[in-house]
């Protein structure tokens, strides 16, 4: 029974099983003020509390959003105040690391807790499919086995000697007209090009022409850029599978992607697959087998115990694809740029290239021929090719500075900022750490770089000689420089890596000067990779 004829009362109240009633309003302020009372004691709790402070449900998930562009260096700032760092996040916990022993714990002495895990495997699936950067267990083990034997071919080698130098000089031309139209260039998209069409020379054995002179727009390598920035979107958002599912924004995107992505690699997976068989046909002894990545993994897919399909030669191919290029090319930008701006770096490396020229060109006895600013064009890249010559692989190895202005270059700026890992079982990390199976552990390279606890108290000063001892090149723990990652998963490309980056560098350091383009600002984008928000936009001018 009613008790009341106010309609307000009757609207807004309800009766519970004792006939008592009780007023709306009133039921949502109380709940209101439990609630706000439970948010209050939530915070106060974290008042000392090392690492971005949490709120219910939500955790970190607001202050991390709000720093999102510039998220490595907010973790920058929490881990120069502890080595590890908790974050809860609505659906995991990231546990992010910066001290080596924590690092080598991950990486190498408790390696099988710590996979990529099926989070990330499900972020990265899209591009990396089921490759040897995006997979685990008894997939990833066969993967390595069968490319860290490929890398160690000196036939790979050789042959990329050859490709890196000529795409190289490709580069050197464009500077070149450049330099003589006074006309600035972006460096990092030309570094880009560069390495885009050298992986693929490499990798698919095919010529996709990003550098020819008049920059063509390529769809693949549009398509590749966009695919990487949205996957990389999918760590921070908890909608991601749900745009996914109704095929909405980022997410369509993503899809309209990798169709271009899907569509050049498969269409050159058939190209040269029916290439072998038709060499294989041929009687003709003048067909030479080709020494690309892609050949090579045909050819042992032809054993049935492989189970080699066009998907699993798709996913292989990508995956060095994106180790290829965009980690090079991104390293070498911030060399560039950090040499630029480092006089001494770049008088003391300009010397180096001078004086290993020379002894070259002494024990080849070759001429040099001789510049002067007032040289004509094809003079000037006449003499850039000439020097390109003397650019080996056994030569590039005795280039210490250059190889130490590389190595600094990536301690400061290391292409792959944060390598996160999945967590199949509970573990405590050697510093105390609990962290909980299903969460994510994140080694954050680009934090360590900057660590005074790592490099003493010059650590965010650029100093190529730190890597030096009485001239020659020193390591350093890979559980401390952590850019080529450490362990059993230690990046098998990292020779390949430092011999293009070597070979580019030696020749634009020996020929041109570099200024950055008035009022241009140079920070980073948030990708997988580090790449330049902005490009580096520079004048060009050669040297002597």
């Amino acid at each position: 029974m009613i008790k009341s004829n106010n309609l307000k009362q009757i609207i807004f109240s309800f009766e519970d099983k004792n006939g008592y009633y009780y007023n709306i309003g009133s039921v949502i302020l109380v709940a209101c003020c439990m609630g706000l009372s439970w948010v209050w004691i939530h915070r106060w709790s974290q008042r000392n509390k090392v690492g971005p402070k949490t709120w219910p449900l939500i955790g970190a998930a607001v202050e991390q959003l709000m720093n999102y562009d510039r998220m490595h260096d907010w973790l920058v700032g929490y881990l120069s105040k502890s080595k590890t760092v908790v974050v809860p996040m609505p659906f995991t916990t990231y546990t992010y690391i910066a001290d080596p022993a924590n690092v080598e714990h991950v990486l190498k002495n408790n390696f099988a807790n710590y996979p990529k895990g099926e989070v990330y495997h499900s972020y990265m699936e899209v591009l990396l499919g089921d490759g040897i950067f995006n997979a685990d267990g008894e997939s990833w083990r066969k993967q390595r086995k069968t490319a860290s034997h490929e890398f160690a071919s000196k036939n790979l080698r050789d042959f990329s000697t050859l490709v890196f130098r000529e795409y190289s000089l490709k580069l050197s031309t464009i500077l070149s007209h450049a330099s003589f139209e006074n006309r600035s260039v972006d460096m990092q998209e030309l570094l880009m090009r560069m390495t885009l069409d050298s992986i693929c020379k490499v990798g698919f054995g095919v010529e996709i022409g990003t550098l020819a002179p008049e920059l063509p727009e390529n769809s693949f390598a549009r398509a590749f850029d966009t695919a990487n920035t949205i996957v990389t979107l999918r760590f921070i958002d908890p909608l991601w599978k749900i745009k996914k599912l109704l095929n909405l924004g980022s997410e369509a995107l993503l899809s309209q992607s990798i169709k271009i992505i899907d569509d050049f690699t498969y269409s050159v997976i058939r190209r040269r697959k029916a290439e072998i068989v038709e060499a294989k046909k041929s009687s003709n002894t003048n067909i030479k087998m080709k020494h690309d990545i892609l050949s090579r993994f045909i050819e042992l897919g032809e054993d049935p115990e492989n189970n080699t399909t066009e998907k699993s030669l798709r996913d292989i191919v990508l995956n060095f694809v994106i180790a290829g290029r965009d980690t090079t090319a991104t390293t070498l930008s911030w060399a560039i740029y950090m040499i630029m701006t480092h006089e001494n770096v770049a008088e003391k490396l300009y010397q180096e290239l001078k004086n290993i020229e020379q002894e070259r060109a002494n024990e080849e006895m070759i001429e040099l021929i001789q510049l002067d600013q007032s040289e004509d064009y094809a003079s000037f890249n006449q003499r850039v090719s000439q020097f390109a010559q003397l650019l080996t692989y056994d030569s590039l190895a005795k280039l210490y500075y250059l190889h130490a202005v590389i190595t600094e270059t990536l301690r400061l700026y290391p292409a792959v900022p944060q390598d996160p890992k999945g967590i199949l079982e509970d573990d405590v990390l050697p510093d105390g750490t609990k962290v909980k199976a299903g969460g994510m552990v994140t080694y954050v390279p680009y934090s360590m770089g900057r660590m005074e606890y790592n490099w003493g108290p010059d650590a965010s000063v650029f100093n190529p000689d730190r890597w030096l001892k009485d001239g020659f090149f020193q390591n350093a723990s890979p559980f401390k420089f952590t850019a080529f990652q450490a362990g059993p998963r230690i990046c098998l490309g990292k020779d390949s890596a430092y011999l293009q980056m070597k070979m580019a560098l030696a020749i634009l350091c020996r020929f041109y000067k570099f200024k950055l383009v008035p009022d241009h600002s140079v920070e980073y984008r948030m990708m997988t990779i580090l790449s330049m928000a902005h490009g580096l936009k520079l004048t060009v001018s050669r040297s002597s």
